[in-house]
């Protein structure tokens, strides 16, 4: 096989700690071979990429099919709960084949959003009413190739979801998450197999959705593939209330117990904890992956993440249900978030909220070589436009800040994943005119 090589010229790029002004980057076979900062013209034959260039962002929590919600939950008053009730009637009319058409769509708005790596919790399994496919990850390989079609990579977090409460059998809604028990999921899951753009990993639904005497069988799963493992943790206090009436502890200490909890394992929201459960959680050295567009837009509450962070749970971010598609506004939120619940600034920089979105949140989903821009490291680069109504007049040394607290998805040119161009100019090389192929992938589902 011949290899490919070639020379991208970064007119400003984010290198971790401070911003570099013309940056060289060589690629070889999709892999950063080496960075020379200080190279104030391109070199001939360089694509050149203007603009302040940051590694490729990593959206550490998805479900693409809530991408079909967008708008239509916003319609009157509710919770959490009455949500769920039309995210189920969403996920009845998923097949295969609607599935990937919309995740391809889906996959592609994160492209443009300057995301190169997407973790799929991915629970939806089987036919309506539990009936498995001819091929029993018939829906999995469906987001396998959707990404893969999209151009950005992804982890593939296969989700045990086996109960619709303590003690309680699944719903009618539910019987399509369900395999019956652990074991079975297991099995299902052995069949997947990782690929140059996606990488399998893991996920508890919740601990109502998982028996507590099968947590232990989905933690061994992943601990013997060393792949990452998933799980809500406290969105919701009525989970918290419930948990502590069939076991006595909290969500984060019955998890504790069965041995989920660790550095490969990462709690999405983690929202409702009390002191212990931080403790438990950064002592383990636990992740935690917020969603703060979408514990906003469902009501979920604000978590204690700088709290979590100041005990040792790593920080990621996700975009979850897809009531906007932009790391940069998660990363902002989570700022902003803190800043309304204490009435203080400055819980992070933006130094530190840039590597959530980036190298954090790739190590969250198995891929410990993406999110710098450093020899030895995938080449996936995401470039945000300085010129643009947003972005126009900060100083370029102020990149980091420009990024987070200024830059939208909007402001995305260029991403570039593997050394290759997925978007250029704003425009999607692989999926045509992305803003159609979502409206026909959404209709198709409400039709």
């Amino acid at each position: 096989m011949t290899a490919t090589q070639q020379t991208y010229w970064l007119e400003h790029a984010w290198l971790g700690t401070h911003v570099g002004p013309g940056v060289a980057v060589e690629v070889r076979d999709g892999r950063i071979t080496a960075v020379h900062p200080d190279t104030p013209t391109p070199p001939p034959g360089a694509e050149i990429l203007r603009g302040l260039t940051l590694p490729g962002l990593a959206n550490a929590h998805s479900h693409a099919f809530h991408r079909a919600l967008r708008s239509t939950v916003q319609v009157g008053s509710g919770t959490f709960w009455t949500w769920r009730e039309v995210m189920y009637a969403t996920a009845d009319r998923l097949t295969p084949e609607t599935y990937h058409t919309l995740a391809r769509a889906v996959y592609a708005e994160m492209a443009l959003a300057g995301i190169t790596t997407v973790g799929e919790f991915h629970y939806v399994h089987h036919a309506p009413g539990g009936t498995p496919y001819a091929d029993p990850n018939a829906m999995g390989e469906a987001l396998v190739a959707a990404a893969a079609e999209a151009g950005i990579r992804i982890t593939l977090l296969d989700t045990a979801y086996l109960s619709s409460g303590f003690g309680q059998p699944p719903t009618t809604h539910q019987l399509r998450f369900c395999d019956g028990d652990a074991d079975a999921w297991a099995a299902r899951c052995s069949l997947l197999k990782e690929r140059d753009h996606a990488r399998i990993g893991a996920a508890i639904h919740s601990v109502r959705a998982v028996p507590a005497e099968q947590l232990s069988t989905v933690a061994r799963w992943a601990e013997q593939r060393r792949s990452p493992l998933h799980v809500h943790l406290s969105e919701q206090t009525a989970e918290n209330d419930a948990c502590r009436e069939a076991h006595g502890c909290t969500p984060t200490q019955l998890l504790a117990l069965h041995g989920v909890l660790g550095p490969r394992t990462t709690g999405v929201h983690n929202t409702h904890l009390t002191a212990e459960d931080i403790a438990l959680i950064g002592g383990s050295g636990t992740g935690t992956c917020m969603c703060p567009t979408t514990e906003r837009d469902l009501a979920d509450g604000i978590g204690p993440a700088a709290a979590l962070q100041n005990e040792g749970s790593p920080l990621s971010l996700g975009s979850d249900s897809h009531a906007v598609i932009d790391l940069l506004e998660e990363a902002r939120a989570m700022e902003l978030n803190e800043r309304l619940r204490t009435r203080t600034r400055g819980h992070w920089t933006a130094a530190a909220l840039l590597r959530a979105a980036t190298v954090d949140g790739h190590a969250a989903l198995g891929w410990d070589d993406a999110g710098t821009i450093e020899p030895g490291a995938l080449a996936d680069l995401t470039t945000i436009g300085l010129d643009s109504v947003r972005t126009a007049g900060p100083l370029p040394r102020l990149g980091a800040e420009t990024a987070v607290f200024a830059a939208t998805a909007a402001d995305v040119r260029h991403t570039v994943v593997g050394g290759r161009h997925v978007v250029r100019d704003g425009a999607h090389t692989l999926v045509p005119d992305v803003p159609r192929a979502l409206a026909q992938a959404v209709e198709a589902l409400r039709a």
